[in-house]
């Protein structure tokens, strides 16, 4: 009979492959937009811009600068057709090569001024949150007067004394949109810091620059970049708006400079849709997919909202 007290074999832990490994946190991210299609129809918005302004160049019929000719003649304001898809502006340039180059100038402002508003607000919040005491109380009345700004007034008073253009417009954009960021981060982190492994931390002698940046950072950063989201729709709607009101670069083909273009050509009293709604559709979308991100990753954050 074989001796039961006889220790057996102890067998290893089965591993998976290392492809499986990597794929596993792709798998949980389609999983994830599966469940929650108001994230899937944001996601797919930003997918389809970003594929286009990466291959602007090959989608691109004509160079949007090109001043084009036809019969010898320059092509304003020429009607749709198969060689021109949204038609010609009023100083002969190609209205949908101009959308598609459009889509470069709007992730760099939104991406640009989304990574600054998070960054910004992030750090004070969490300096805020976790330090608390004065260190609080500046950032909090210092957040109060910005908050206290309207955005578009100082967003035009910068352009103006300044040089206008996309840098410009990215510095105001994270300058005056931190504030809702880090009074959210803020709060988190005051529940955050009062988590028992936040003291076993301290016992163990971790300092508290490392507490906040290394433990507490990571749990606050998906909901940091859920204000990401939104704030890469407030970009774009602030370059759109200075550029139509004459305040940005006029040398770059974005959306905003072409509704421009479009308002002083009087495109809607001649009835020229096709110059006119393809930039605005494009900035809505881009917008709709911050907000249709934010809400659908309401339920990952707070997952107490599956409950109701």
């Amino acid at each position: 009979m074989p001796d039961d007290s006889a220790p057996s074999a102890v067998l290893p832990a089965p591993t998976r492959p290392r492809g499986t490994r990597m794929l596993a946190p792709l798998g949980s991210l389609l999983a994830y937009l599966r469940s929650e299609p108001f994230a899937a129809v944001g996601a797919a918005i930003y997918a389809v811009i970003v594929v286009v302004a990466i291959f602007a160049p090959q989608i691109a019929p004509y160079d949007p600068h090109d001043l084009l000719m036809t019969n010898h003649r320059l092509a304003k304001s020429l009607p749709v057709s198969a060689a021109h898809w949204l038609g010609t502006t009023a100083d002969s340039r190609d209205i949908f090569s101009e959308l598609v180059y459009g889509t470069r100038a709007a992730l760099e402002v939104g991406l640009t001024a989304a990574f600054a508003v998070v960054a910004i607000g992030t750090f004070l919040g969490l300096l805020a949150g976790y330090l608390g005491g004065w260190t609080d109380k500046v950032i909090i009345r210092f957040s109060d007067i910005v908050l206290g700004l309207p955005f578009l007034p100082s967003l035009l008073v910068v352009t103006s004394l300044t040089q206008p253009g996309t840098v410009t417009i990215i510095i105001v954009v994270g300058a005056l949109l931190w504030p809702n960021t880090a009074r959210v981060i803020r709060a988190q982190v005051l529940s955050l810091r009062e988590r028992a492994w936040v003291d076993a931390a301290r016992v163990t002698g971790c300092s508290s620059t490392r507490i906040m940046f290394v433990h507490v950072l990571p749990q606050v950063m998906p909901l940091a970049a859920l204000y990401g989201s939104v704030a890469i729709g407030w970009a774009i709607l602030a370059e759109a708006a200075a550029s139509f009101l004459g305040f940005g670069d006029p040398n770059t083909v974005s959306w905003g400079v072409m509704l421009q273009n479009a308002y002083s050509n009087q495109a809607l009293s001649l009835g020229q849709w096709n110059w006119f709604v393809p930039p605005g559709a494009a900035i809505l979308l881009m917008v709709l997919a911050g907000f249709l991100i934010a809400r659908g990753s309401e339920k990952l954050l707070f997952p107490k909202l599956a409950e109701q």
